[in-house]
């Protein structure tokens, strides 16, 4: 039994959780460790699940204090990443993005393209999404600032043989290895490159345009030619930096995308008014958070080692936790003041749409990606059929969810995965009939019997004589709920006298636990394991397809109910009428002259329409023309 900490100091900093084996389980930061610690220690109904996992887990509590909560912070980030908690957020997607870096440490700073570690002395502009796109905005740039991308060791060799490399002869390097630039000049094209990297593209242009002027007054029509060829240069791969905020604007734009258990986080570097760089990485929630814990979370990763320059101002959808904490962090890392906040209109909420749009695609194309791959699929059935104790891997799952609204509407659904891959043909939609009131049990009983009937009825011949997909028996029926839910499954299948030739489990939501029949205890499955995936993205799906097919009987019921019954409006015309009109509240709301005014809708049927929804209402005459 986890024993509560005594004399804790009301002062910032960090605490860690430990197992009964000392290993560090969480990592938490607070501003007032006391207060932080002691709401852990509420009644376990009070807890949330996975919080309350984390502490039936925990046999110690100890803390470290600091000076700040800019400390504490930091403090909290190192012990994380040296002791990488399972109860704490876990970077999933560990794709190491490209940079285009300039080595400022050096007597000669040359141009690379650089991933992984970053190290002292270097500048980092990016990162970009695709290493081809980098290598050809560098090849861009080299023909207006040629500054040396080769190697140390081939620049010593050129150095002592006394001649340069191809780069040089074709304009691409300015030959410092043989003396071709001093150190003033050579300088100066390290620091152009690096102003146009950060979005200052204007002096860059002008400077190349009076020297083509320049030129061509002398009549050197030659370096006029060249000096044109690098001014179009300049612009090609100006235009690769899109010009999306005022050209003061330093920000980042940080957009979230979040699923019940990961979370997509894609941030756009804008410098001086570009978009001069892209970077995106998955979270794993194994903590239990809210949106501002999750943007902190988002913060930490971005801003705690990134090699690049800090923002003014950092855009969210939401404030994090202890806002002040990370502007006060940010702040003393950029040397003046930055701040973080949520764009409401204008260009800057645009530009968190184009961020947020984009971590949405890239949550649905890592979940695609893992769902996908034929390795982890055939990992994730081989791991079910260990962890549930099935007789073999189960090939086709099929997962049922209820969804209703206060009793109204009660539909079931029914997905379908085979080898691991969704089915949505054999997708299937249930209407609850026999079921009165908000009884979920009852509505479940219905659609699984509905569904199991048939399992020992003919095949009915489908295409080529094949058998209906809904008479296809599957190896594992999933439940979405806890033991109440598996329970009714247990009884139909006893009902229908199919005990032991399907199988059954439920999977709970609240600790993504697992129900088999015949165990008291649930099955809990590694969350970090390709099985516990595979379940979860068929319970997401089958709440999904429930959701969808709910909201459309609403709308319909919604929609009739208004306009049933109505004289001569055929459902063709109801639904043009409704779609034009905005919605059944904006036909109520609208005139008899409005009515009438549409060419398509006989005056007749308008007429009608206009009683029907004010009845007892005085009709207005029709105005003569």
């Amino acid at each position: 039994m986890l024993q509560r900490p005594q004399a804790i100091p009301d002062a910032p900093g960090s605490y860690q959780f430990k197992d009964a084996e000392g290993r560090i389980i969480y990592v938490g930061k607070a501003r007032s460790l006391r207060s932080r610690l002691s709401s852990y220690f509420q009644h376990p109904a009070q807890l949330h699940p996975r919080t309350l996992q984390m502490m039936e887990r925990a046999a110690s509590v100890e803390w470290i204090q600091v000076r700040s909560d800019v400390e504490a912070l930091m403090l909290e980030y190192n012990l994380i990443k040296a002791h990488r908690p399972r109860f704490n957020v876990r970077l999933v997607d560990d794709k190491s993005y490209p940079y285009l870096a300039v080595t400022v440490d050096e007597k000669w700073p040359r141009a690379v393209v650089m991933r992984g570690a970053k190290r002292k002395g270097t500048r980092y502009f990016g990162p970009y999404a695709q290493a081809y796109a980098i290598r050809e905005t560098l090849d861009l740039l080299l023909r207006s600032f040629p500054i040396r991308t080769c190697s140390d060791a081939k620049y010593r060799r050129h150095e002592r043989l006394g001649k340069p490399c191809l780069l040089f002869h074709i304009e691409r390097c300015s030959g410092p290895c043989v003396g071709a630039v001093d150190e003033a000049a050579y300088a100066e094209l390290v620091e152009e490159l690096m102003g146009f990297l950060e979005g200052d593209t204007g002096p860059i242009v002008a400077r190349i345009e009076a020297e083509m002027r320049e030129a061509s007054s002398a009549l050197e029509y030659e370096r006029a030619a060249r000096l044109r060829d690098q001014l179009e240069s300049v612009r090609l791969a100006s235009e690769r930096q899109e010009m999306v905020a005022d050209s003061s604007e330093d920000i980042d734009v940080v957009g979230i995308a979040e699923s019940e258990l990961e979370a997509a986080v894609q941030v756009l570097h804008v410098r001086r008014g570009r978009v001069v760089g892209r970077q995106g990485f998955v979270l794993e929630k194994v903590e239990p958070l809210e949106p501002d814990g999750l943007v902190a979370r988002a913060l930490e990763q971005q801003y705690l080692e990134t090699p690049l320059d800090y923002p003014r101002e950092v855009l969210v959808p939401t404030l994090p936790e202890d806002l002040e904490t990370y502007e006060e962090f940010l702040s003393e890392r950029r040397g003046s003041r930055v701040r973080v906040r949520v764009p409401l209109r204008g260009r800057r909420r645009s530009l968190l749409e184009v961020a947020q749009s984009n971590a949405n695609e890239q949550l649905q194309r890592h979940r695609m990606r893992r769902s996908s791959d034929l390795t982890t699929r055939a990992q994730a059935l081989d791991e079910l059929q260990g962890y549930l104790g099935l007789a073999e891997a189960p090939l086709r799952i099929e997962t049922y969810d209820m969804s209703h609204l206060q009793g109204t509407d009660y539909v079931g659904s029914m997905v379908v995965m085979e080898d691991g891959l969704a089915k949505r043909s054999d997708y299937r939609r249930f209407k609850v009939t026999a079921v009165q009131g908000n009884d979920d049990y009852g509505a479940m009983h219905e659609v699984l019997t509905r569904r199991l009937k048939r399992l020992d009825e003919a095949p009915t011949p489908g295409v080529e004589g094949r058998p209906t997909r809904f008479a296809y028996p599957p190896q594992l029926l999933l439940i979405d709920g806890g033991k109440g839910q598996l329970n009714v499954g247990v009884q139909v299948l006893e009902e229908l006298g199919l005990t032991g030739r399907v199988e059954l489990a439920a999977l709970a939501k609240q600790f993504e636990e697992v129900f088999r029949p015949g165990r008291d205890e649930p099955i809990r499955i590694p969350r970090d394991s390709a099985a516990i995936y595979l379940l979860q993205q068929m319970r997401d799906e089958a709440h999904r397809f429930a959701i969808t097919f709910h909201r459309e009987l609403r709308a319909k019921r919604a929609r009739k109910g208004a306009l049933d019954g109505v004289s001569g409006l055929g459902p063709t015309r109801r639904n043009r009428l409704v779609e034009e009109l905005g919605g059944v509240r904006q036909v109520r709301a609208a005139t008899l002259e409005e009515l009438r005014a549409l060419p398509w809708l006989p005056g007749t049927v308008a007429d009608a329409v206009y009683d029907h929804l004010h009845p007892g209402a005085r009709r207005p005459e029709p105005a003569l023309r």
